[in-house]
């Protein structure tokens, strides 16, 4: 699964090997109301590896979220609930509000709530305005630069200035912090220290919900006197939510206690019932599942369960085991039409067309551990993000296929004996069964797909991502995932990453696909003044997409939780695709 700027191309590499992600159902957890909520104890966390970064600016690895969500305050964020549609509604959080946009679209203001403090080393501090205007500042630093950065630096007002002149500064904490201080960004006004005001460039009704990711949390003063991310930053982190790093051994164990100058009454997303929380790491899925199982652990990091775990706990009607959704498309199926094989055959709109209508998309989904785990999808977008509706562009057989159809497209366009094609699978997990799905899946209608396995680690971040595997052919159609990068209103964030081209090649838009009608149709959406209106133009941006047919669009995922049977109230975290550590209770 690829997942830009929420799965950087390294952490992808990773994550696909330890966690299902995709759209779902709502929780089925027996447990998420079980008794009154009780505080104390220490919620034991499992892991396989570690988290990929422990500063916000950086943060892009979907499991960390519940980590920041524990530690670091947004602007907005999210409510925990069982409810799909309301745990991707934007809620304040250090704000007193959602904002609103100008009349123009261009211009937000926030205001921050009473109480919210830092836990700084020499005790409670106030959380000022400035502050979020520093956490800006960092995302672009010229040693590295936050994953999430390009949506905000063509985005606000003398952002990308801000950016170009801070590439030139040494990577170093002092030159960094005296540039940092010493210069601002003229789209971010701080008038008091309770009031940010930003101006965008052009205007961007998703712009509330960006600022609920972590990259856009504000950063302390004492952020600036270690290199970012470094092993010494990590010992110094400043906490704003309602925990703090106690211990931290790299690959090994992360513990947080409780951050005393957290005050509950300045908080309305997080209870903060366990006192501390302790990860341990190094830990394989079925050991981790044995040990919830046993009651030796709680809840789970980047590990989810096994699709022989899932038959086993829906079996027995286990209520500790829950799916949720989270908007992204998993799989889908890229087609290079700059693959030079079968003299370019995958140029011609038919024979695009043809491999739509030979997908048994159904058979996937079977694969796929069937639609209790899964669902078919017909489109860019998943269900869960604003923009998303049921349609079917290229109906065959409520998902089964149409392997005649396919046969006379591919006839029309030439190729009556059919075609031969080459697609690259990840050896890992489900992938090698959902490959040869689909090559059975197409074989139906004449396609021959030769497969050739990928280790997970090269697959995106060196095979998918190089440019020239797609121009001299070493692929024709390859598997892949994407998750949005924030909840709700996320479609930017699934449409300009993979299917806006400017002349800059992007790492997930691998065949440098663009659309002129679609790009116009996505500033309308993002100029909307309702979501209604910005979600209808949005589902036009998908349909201009899939008329041109860059990709085949073939399952939505369902992202598998499980936990203990002394933990209470869990519930899904949006952002984190996990059950929410700040909510939920031990009973024993």
């Amino acid at each position: 699964m690829a997942r830009r700027r929420i799965l950087t191309a390294a952490a992808a590499a990773a994550a696909v090997l330890l966690i299902t992600t995709g759209c779902s159902t709502a929780n089925t957890n027996g447990t998420a109301t079980a008794g009154e909520p009780v505080k104390g104890g220490t919620l034991k966390v499992l892991a396989n590896g570690d988290v990929d970064h422990l500063d916000p600016q950086l943060v892009a690895y979907v499991p960390v979220y519940s980590f920041m969500r524990a530690m670091s305050r947004s602007l907005l964020s999210y409510e925990s609930s069982d409810d799909a549609d309301k745990r991707i509604e934007l809620q304040p959080d250090l704000a007193t509000a959602v904002p609103e946009p100008s009349a123009d679209g261009l211009k937000y203001s926030i205001t921050l709530r009473d109480g919210v403090t830092w836990g700084a080393p020499d005790g409670a501090r106030a959380i000022v305005a400035s502050d979020v205007e520093r956490g800006f500042k960092r995302l672009c630093n010229p040693l590295i630069s936050g994953a999430l950065s390009g949506y905000f630096v063509d985005l606000i007002d003398g952002m990308s200035a801000f950016c170009a002149d801070f590439s030139k500064v040494a990577p170093e904490v002092g030159p960094m912090k005296e540039f940092i201080e010493g210069n601002d960004i003229a789209g971010i006004a701080t008038p008091d220290d309770k009031t940010i005001e930003f101006t965008l460039t052009k205007p961007a009704s998703d712009f509330p919900f960006m600022l609920s990711l972590d990259a856009a949390d504000p950063a302390p003063i004492e952020a600036l006197d270690n290199l970012p991310d470094s092993p010494e930053y990590r010992k110094a982190f400043v906490s704003s939510g309602p925990y703090k790093v106690k211990e931290y051994s790299p690959d090994a164990k992360f513990v947080l206690e409780r951050n005393d100058a957290w005050d509950p009454k300045s908080d309305p997303l997080r209870k903060a019932y366990v006192d501390g929380i302790e990860m341990t790491m190094g830990v394989e899925g079925d050991a981790a599942m044995q040990q919830l199982q046993a009651g030796s652990a709680d809840v789970l990091f980047d590990l989810s369960p096994s699709p022989a775990n899932i038959t086993q706990l829906k079996a027995a009607n286990d209520k500790k085991f829950s799916t949720m959704t989270n908007g992204g498309v998993d799989q889908f199926m890229w087609i290079n039409t700059k693959s030079p094989n079968n003299d370019g055959a995958l140029t011609d709109l038919k024979v695009r067309q043809a491999l739509q209508y030979a997908m048994d998309k159904t058979a996937v989904v079977q694969t796929m551990g069937g639609k209790d785990l899964a669902g078919v999808t017909n489109g860019i977008f998943g269900p869960g993000v604003l923009g998303y509706e049921e349609y079917d562009p290229y109906p065959a057989n409520d998902g089964k296929g149409d392997p005649e159809k396919a046969k006379q497209l591919l006839a029309e366009a030439g190729f009556p004996d059919g075609i031969t094609l080459k697609m690259p699978y990840r050896n890992v997990g489900t992938q090698p069964d959902i490959a040869q799905t689909v090559q059975a899946s197409l074989k139906k209608a004449g396609i021959t797909i030769e497969l050739t396995p990928v280790p997970p680690t090269d697959y995106y971040a060196n095979f998918m991502t190089n440019v020239e595997n797609a121009t001299t052919g070493k692929w024709d159609v390859a598997l892949v995932g994407w998750s949005p990068d924030w909840q709700g209103g996320a479609a930017r964030s699934v449409f300009q990453p993979q299917f806006v081209f400017t002349g800059t090649p992007q790492a997930y838009n691998y065949v440098d696909y663009n659309s002129d009608k679609a790009n116009d149709l996505a500033a309308q959406a993002l100029a909307a003044s309702t979501a209604e209106e910005s979600g209808e133009l949005w589902h036009q941006v998908d349909e201009a997409v899939m008329a041109d047919s860059p990709i085949v669009s073939i399952a939505y995922r369902l992202k598998p939780n499980y936990h203990s049977e002394r933990v209470a109230g869990f519930v899904p975290y949006a952002q984190s695709q996990n059950g929410d550590w700040t909510n939920l209770w031990l009973t024993k």
